[in-house]
């Protein structure tokens, strides 16, 4: 059995199911430090070197999740001991967003980081097209916010192939219980309420007070002085009470001002939710002709989509939503693609 070295900078979701499908076929020895401890940097930096100088010359490949300070040293020396390396391209990492303080582009030094490890990479491996390049016109009416690898590195050769996010459509499905029929659902972690359109949402929400809104995943922000009535906020969920949520709720919410992928729109879709989701990187695409998308950061074309919606009552869109999950962002497809990838991997000269 080969040897993987998996490189991250924090575990979630979506990087343990990494994990988990390469240990299918290799021994996977993971890597991970404090990295958001800047004042570590030099020492966290000191120890990877040492720890890629033991493992790098019994190593097949090796396997950076997430562009960053981490991606700097495994693409150098992988390069020296003749290793592929390759970079799991997230989102933030492809992102120059300061209107909303988003992305590792807008940070200069980071983005020198950024352009000299993914030149280094074998392969860059974004989780949808949209990684690649963007035009993004839903922020503000009127402009194009161009975004991606090939906007900001637009001089960069590296082999670029896009991996689908998986959602395990077994573990996340419809529990077949009764719809709240005016429940929209929005989930996202601390720190992503502007991001994720929370803004947005509670503005338009006291002009909605037929329908119910809840956010999962976080408590009340700090600044929030009052909320509308019709607006809830549920903290950190577990898995199986998160399921219940999904298969009670009718619609799912998605105003993102970027999303890399949507592992939690995919989710709620493989659950039976109708999305609606913001005209942003790779999420119409990824919804189809199973939801609704807004075409701009607009609180009044928000209430007229969402009015439609309810109006329209199309119940089949849910049924539709879970079987475009299953047709196209399947774990069994995102093993296939890396498995495909890493036996054709080749070291770069």
């Amino acid at each position: 059995m080969g040897k993987i070295i998996f490189i991250f900078p924090k575990m979630a979701s979506f990087i343990r199911l990494d994990i988990e499908i390469l240990k299918e076929r290799y021994e996977v020895v993971e890597n991970s430090y404090p990295w958001q401890k800047k004042h570590l940097m030099p020492i966290i930096l000191i120890r990877q070197f040492f720890f890629l100088l033991k493992n790098l010359r019994k190593t097949e490949h090796v396997i950076i999740s997430f562009g960053g300070w981490w991606a700097w040293l495994p693409t150098l020396m992988a390069k020296w001991h003749k290793k592929p390396s390759y970079i799991i391209i997230h989102g933030t990492d492809a992102a120059g967003f300061p209107e909303i303080k988003y992305g590792n582009m807008r940070k200069p030094l980071l983005r020198t980081i950024l352009r000299k490890s993914y030149r280094r990479a074998s392969y860059l491996l974004p989780v949808s097209e949209s990684l690649i390049y963007t035009e993004n016109t839903y922020y503000e009416k009127g402009r194009i916010i161009k975004q991606g690898i090939e906007h900001f590195f637009p001089k960069n050769k590296t082999p670029k192939i896009v991996i689908p996010n998986a959602i395990d459509t077994e573990k996340w499905q419809n529990l077949n219980k009764e719809r709240k029929p005016n429940q929209f659902i929005t989930v996202l972690s601390p720190g992503q309420f502007v991001r994720k359109g929370g803004e947005i949402i509670l503005n338009i929400a006291p002009s909605l007070p037929q329908y119910d809104f809840t956010f999962i995943g976080i408590e009340k922000p700090a600044h929030l002085n009052k909320i509308p009535e019709n607006v809830r906020f549920i903290g950190r969920t577990q898995p199986e009470s998160l399921l219940e949520i999904y298969s009670e709720a009718t619609y799912y919410l998605q105003l993102s001002i970027f999303e890399g992928f949507g592992v939690a729109l995919c989710e709620a879709m493989a659950c039976g939710c109708i999305p609606i989701v913001a005209n942003t990187n790779a999420m119409p695409y990824i919804i189809g002709d199973s939801g609704y998308v807004v075409q701009h950061r607009d609180e009044k074309e928000l209430i007229e989509l969402i009015l439609t919606a309810t109006f329209e009552k199309k119940t089949e869109l849910g049924k539709k939503a879970r079987q475009r999950i299953v047709d196209d962002f399947t774990v069994e497809n995102r093993k296939n693609l890396l498995f495909d990838t890493l036996e054709k991997g080749e070291v770069k000269q």
